[in-house]
């Protein structure tokens, strides 16, 4: 068979794909994100990647942070339940987010869901938790990667609990000066970065200082 007719037959099944959702989401290498990949989320702008880290006087449930440094990559995270076929990550499809590590001290899963608002500051902050069952109401799980216009293979992630009313993922700075994932109406500009193994430190932000 000429190979010309597999590569048309490749590229109708990925704009098939795409049809009705984004374009494939794209690493800083340009190559496609993968379903179950391990990718780094590092800001176009100030600090690190992404930890894991308790929130007040709690040490569980473990909640996404942001590391202080720019030289610490944090922990890489997975993409899964993507509904695509082929394997990637699409644009506008909602998808569950994981902390790609193997253990925490809560003994969790570390997928992403929107905890319930702190009434006290007025926020939702994005905390970690079970990995989401079929048929159960996960709304609070669903989460989008959006394309950024302003920056070469950048992103911004929203929560999206009905598909289409979308709200960004932020940083917000607590009360105890920890930079934390939460629901904004400023987004958090990221590219995804390649990572090669798993992380396998349990320790949390406040654990390592």
């Amino acid at each position: 068979m000429n190979p010309l007719f597999y590569f048309l037959l490749g590229l109708t099944a990925i704009l098939a794909a795409t049809a009705n959702a984004g374009g494939p989401v794209l690493d800083t290498d340009g190559d496609f994100i993968l379903d179950g990949g391990s990718y780094y989320v590092l800001p176009i702008f100030s600090g690190g990647g992404l930890t894991l880290t308790p929130r007040g006087g709690n040490q569980c449930p473990l909640h996404i942070g942001q590391e202080y440094s720019d030289v610490n990559k944090g922990i890489p995270v997975k993409f899964s339940n993507c509904r695509s076929k082929f394997g990637f990550v699409l644009e506008f499809v909602n998808l569950n987010i994981e902390m790609d590590v193997k253990a925490t001290i809560c003994f969790q899963s570390t997928y992403w869901w929107v905890d319930e608002c702190d009434m006290a500051i007025k926020k939702f902050f994005i905390m970690s938790g079970p990995k989401p069952k079929p048929g159960e109401d996960s709304s609070k799980s669903f989460f989008q990667i959006k394309k950024t216009k302003y920056f070469h293979n950048g992103y911004t992630i929203a929560f999206c609990p009905n598909d289409n009313d979308c709200i960004d993922v932020g940083i917000f700075v607590d009360e105890y000066g920890v930079w934390r994932l939460a629901l904004s109406p400023t987004p958090f500009p990221v590219m995804f970065v390649k990572a090669i193994g798993t992380e396998t430190s349990s320790k949390t932000m406040y654990e390592r200082n």
